[in-house]
C-alpha cells in the first residue's frame, strides 16, 4: 500500500522560494560587478598611468605614489597639436552626426511608414553594410580620394564615416518610428496638416529620444574612428584626435610618450562618459523603443 506524501507547509515552501531567489540575485549581482569592473578597470589604469612620472610608468602600482600633472601639461605643449586635433575631431564628428541624422530620419520614416515588398530585406541590407569590414575598402577609398585630391581633407573622413554610421542610425530610428501611434499623424492630417507638416510638427517632436540616441551613438563612433582617419590624414591640418594621440611625443624628445598618451586619452574620454551619464535615460528609451508592443 502506497503512502501519500504530505505537501510541504506553505511557510517552508515560501522560505525555499526566497532562498532560490536570493541565490539567483547573488549570481546576478556578481555578474554585474564583474562586467562593471571589466569596463572600468582599463579606464582606471589609464588615469593612474597619466598621473605617474614618466620614469614610474612601468612600476605596476595601482595608485601613483607621487602624482604629477606633467603628462597633462605635455599634452597641451608646443610639441603636440592636441587643440588643433580636437577641433578637427569636432568638425568631423559633428558633420557626420548632422548628415547621418538628416538622411537617417528621412530613410527610417519611409521604411516605417511606407508599405512595399522587400521592406525588411532593405532594412537588413542597411544593417549588413555597417558590419562590412572597413579594411577591405581602405585601399580603393585611398586611391579614389587621391584621384579627387581629397587626401588630408575633412571630406575624405566624413564620407566613409557616414557610410558606416548611417545604417545603424536608420535601424534605431526605424524601430522608434514603428512604435509610434500613427493615429496622431492621421489626426493632424484631418486638422489640415500636409504630410510634411504632420511629420515636422507631430512625429518629429515625439521622436526626440530616438533621434538623440542615434546622435550620441553616431557621434561617439565618428569621434573614436582611427583606421580611415590614419590613412586619409597626413598632416596636423586635418588629423583628428585619435591620430594625433598615436603620434604624440613625450615630455622630452627621446621620451616614450606612454604617460602623455594616457593623459590625452583621459581628456578625450571623460567628456563622452559625462555626456552618456547625463543623457542615459534618453539613450535607454531610444534603444528600447519598439521592444514592447
Amino acid at each position: 500500500m502506497s503512502v501519500a506524501t504530505r505537501p510541504a507547509p506553505p511557510a517552508a515552501a515560501g522560505r525555499r522560494r526566497r532562498a532560490r531567489r536570493g541565490r539567483a540575485s547573488g549570481w546576478l549581482y556578481a555578474a554585474l560587478v564583474t562586467i562593471v569592473l571589466f569596463c572600468l578597470l582599463p579606464f582606471y589604469w589609464m588615469i593612474v598611468t597619466s598621473l605617474k612620472d614618466p620614469k614610474a610608468v612601468f612600476d605596476n602600482s595601482l595608485v601613483p605614489t607621487h602624482p604629477t600633472f606633467l603628462n597633462y601639461a605635455a599634452v597641451f605643449g608646443s610639441q603636440n597639436t592636441f587643440l588643433l586635433a580636437l577641433r578637427n575631431s569636432l568638425v568631423i564628428a559633428g558633420s557626420v552626426t548632422a548628415l547621418a541624422l538628416v538622411f537617417g530620419i528621412l530613410a527610417a520614416y519611409a521604411l516605417a511608414r511606407l508599405h512595399f515588398r522587400g521592406k525588411n530585406l532593405v532594412l537588413g541590407l542597411f544593417l549588413a553594410t555597417s558590419m562590412f569590414p572597413g579594411v577591405a575598402i581602405l585601399t580603393p577609398l585611398f586611391q579614389l580620394f587621391a584621384d579627387l585630391g581629397w587626401i588630408d581633407t575633412y571630406q575624405a573622413m566624413i564620407i566613409p564615416d557616414i557610410s558606416f554610421s548611417l545604417p545603424l542610425g536608420i535601424w534605431i530610428l526605424a524601430s522608434f518610428f514603428r512604435a509610434m501611434p500613427w493615429e496622431l499623424e492621421e489626426a493632424a492630417r484631418v486638422d489640415g496638416c500636409t504630410k510634411a507638416a504632420a511629420f515636422r510638427l507631430v512625429i518629429l517632436p515625439l521622436a526626440v529620444p530616438g533621434v538623440f540616441t542615434t546622435a550620441i551613438l553616431v557621434f561617439i563612433s565618428a569621434w573614436n574612428e582611427f583606421m580611415i582617419a590614419n590613412s586619409m590624414s597626413q598632416t596636423p591640418a586635418a588629423q583628428p584626435v585619435t591620430v594625433a594621440i598615436a603620434q604624440f611625443s613625450g615630455i622630452s624628445q627621446y621620451d616614450q610618450p606612454y604617460g602623455t598618451q594616457m593623459a590625452a586619452g583621459v581628456i578625450v574620454t571623460v567628456p563622452l562618459i559625462v555626456l552618456v551619464l547625463i543623457f542615459q535615460r534618453r539613450i535607454v528609451s531610444g534603444l528600447t523603443a519598439g521592444g514592447v508592443k
